[in-house]
């Protein structure tokens, strides 16, 4: 329930404050008051499409503010999936509006996106305008209506993941057709290809790492035998080798052991040495034995890398684990050629499967619909007839089709509010006043089945007028009395006079600037501005009986 609604810098507005109870109430003023104003910067915090000129003319940025009590609408879940504090008795939405358009959303001072506070927003408000009415020709909106009063989530669950299944296998299916045309359109290309990677037997990842290194060793063997030659004759030459040299010290620090004992550590330390550079000279000279020039090696390590590298420019690939991938891609690809006729057959009996599993979903959310609609029909019927409908005929209809997103079926709303007049879809045959009424009703039988917090009707009393009006005003008091806080914009004094709490809208001149505001009415103030509403801008002393006999009649049926 809507318990407070801040509004600040838009449009006409400097600054709203304004407390909102449980139950039933309205909210009058002026044509060009300004209630559209506030029922726009209330659509900007659920989350729908707002724009930057709706920041006063001035103002840096724009704030609307709402504090709900969500006690007992099961909405903690939301709040933990979406990570943000959960206050069931203080939930606050806020937006904010730049100049430069930039928004910000936040719940209970969460950021947010805009999704999830409309997803919020919807939980909480429904707002219907005039707009709205265009909504009872549209097939999708009566099936939800079914579907509300079948109670069917369940059941649509299921069918929604069987549909979604059925789909998912159906676009396996084409997708599958479609490479199979390509590839079969490839196939000798393709051919080609693994043919000419197999032969050019792909094994080792690291092959062109290996080759590089060995074709740079053949280009510099040369210099490098030079090299290696020049280090063994360093090391162990006849009479000036390192080694030769090294073996000289040891011996003549050996003979000093017995005289110098402290000799006897570097001894053994030119020891250690002598034996290392042994080694190491060994090992020189056994690389100097394998280092060859080859050129026929050569030439063979050259023509490899000159292969592997166009390989690599042609399958625009880098390195030979790349090209091995391209290779067994290729021979996936043509091994599914080879065998598609049976894998086509295969997934064409999985796609039968699939759509007789949504096909059965299908018929079980039929049936729950079939149902649902015996109940709509009796309960519009039942309440249009309190609307000054007597003669009225409403039959919903529902139609087979072929299986979508929601189903297998098309509901069509059908009426006649004349006798010896035939059913014919809503749209086309019931008048402004007719489709007024039969929203109120559609709402009123709604709000029964599902727990929406706050309703609201803009204007939805267009087109009707007298008994109709009262009889209107009575079902949105029975709404707002049976838990639900109801709120209606209206012109009419028969509803206004039926509001347990009467806000007015209206415009002020402050400085020579034109401002919108919003006031509870007194009930005084209530009998003056009722009265305007029955007799226009100047109020007769008949008009003020009028407004006093309306506000007590409804006081005693509250009763």
């Amino acid at each position: 329930m809507l318990t407070n609604l801040k509004i600040h810098n838009y449009a006409l507005i400097d600054t709203l404050d304004i407390s909102f109870d449980r139950g039933f109430s309205v909210i009058t003023g002026e044509t060009g008051a300004g209630k559209s104003i506030i029922l726009g910067a209330l659509s900007m915090l659920l989350g729908h499409r707002a724009d930057a000129k709706a920041v006063k003319a001035g103002a840096k940025k724009c704030v609307v503010e709402a504090h709900f009590n969500i006690h007992g609408y099961g909405l903690d879940s939301f709040f933990e999936d979406n990570d943000i504090e959960y206050d069931d008795t203080d939930c606050i939405l806020r937006r904010e509006m730049s100049s430069t358009g930039k928004s910000r959303a936040f719940i209970n001072d969460t950021p947010v996106s805009l999704t999830i506070l409309r997803t919020l927003g919807e939980k909480l408000v429904d707002v219907h305008s005039q707009h709205q009415n265009l909504m009872l020709g549209n097939a999708d909106f009566q099936l939800s209506v079914v579907d509300i009063i079948a109670g069917n989530k369940a059941e649509r669950n299921e069918y929604s993941v069987a549909y979604s299944s059925y789909k998912a296998e159906e676009a396996k299916l084409q997708k599958m057709k479609t490479a199979m045309v390509e590839a079969h359109a490839q196939e000798d290309f393709m051919r080609f290809q693994l043919s000419e990677l197999e032969d050019a037997r792909l094994d080792d990842p690291d092959e062109i790492t290996t080759l590089e290194q060995r074709a740079e060793t053949m280009n510099h063997a040369e210099e490098i035998k030079g090299s290696l030659f020049n280090a063994v004759n360093l090391l162990d030459s006849d009479e000036n080798g390192i080694i030769t040299q090294l073996k000289r010290v040891d011996n003549a620090l050996s003979s000093l052991n017995t005289l110098l004992p402290q000799t006897a550590a570097l001894s053994e330390r030119t020891q250690s040495a002598y034996i290392e550079l042994k080694d190491i000279s060994y090992e020189v000279s056994s690389i100097l034995d394998d280092v060859d020039f080859n050129p026929a090696e050569q030439q063979t390590v050259n023509e490899r890398l000159d292969l592997l590298y166009s390989l690599e420019k042609k399958y625009r690939c880098e390195g030979v684990e790349a090209l091995m991938a391209t290779r067994d891609d290729l021979a996936l690809k043509l091994s599914l050629i080879d065998n598609s006729d049976e894998a086509l057959r295969e997934q064409e009996q999985a796609v039968k499967q699939a759509e007789a599993k949504a096909v059965a979903a299908a018929k079980v959310l039929t049936d729950t619909r079939n149902k649902a609609a015996k109940t709509v029909e009796e309960e519009i019927r039942r309440r249009l007839l309190t609307l000054g409908m007597p003669s009225v005929r409403f039959s919903t209809e529902i139609s087979t089709k072929e299986l979508s997103a929601t189903g297998q079926d098309n509901v069509t709303f059908l009426f006649s509010a004349n006798q010896g007049m035939p059913l014919q879809p809503i749209a086309k045959v019931a008048s402004g006043g007719e489709i007024a009424r039969v929203m109120l009703s559609l709402k009123a039988m709604i709000s029964s089945a599902v727990s929406l917090p706050t309703i609201i009707f803009d204007e939805i009393d267009t087109g009707v007028s007298g008994k109709i009006a009262e009889a209107m005003a009575h079902i949105m008091y029975d709404m707002g009395n049976g838990g639900r806080q109801v709120i209606s914009i209206t012109h009419l004094p028969q509803i206004a006079a039926a509001g347990e709490y009467h806000y007015f809208v209206h415009k002020k001149e402050v400085d020579d600037i034109t401002k919108t505001d919003m006031t509870q009415l007194s009930p005084e103030e209530r009998i003056g501005e009722i009265a305007q509403m029955i007799s226009g801008s100047t109020i007769s002393e008949t008009a003020r009986k009028q407004a006093v006999e309306l506000l007590e009649t409804y006081s005693r049926g509250k009763q």
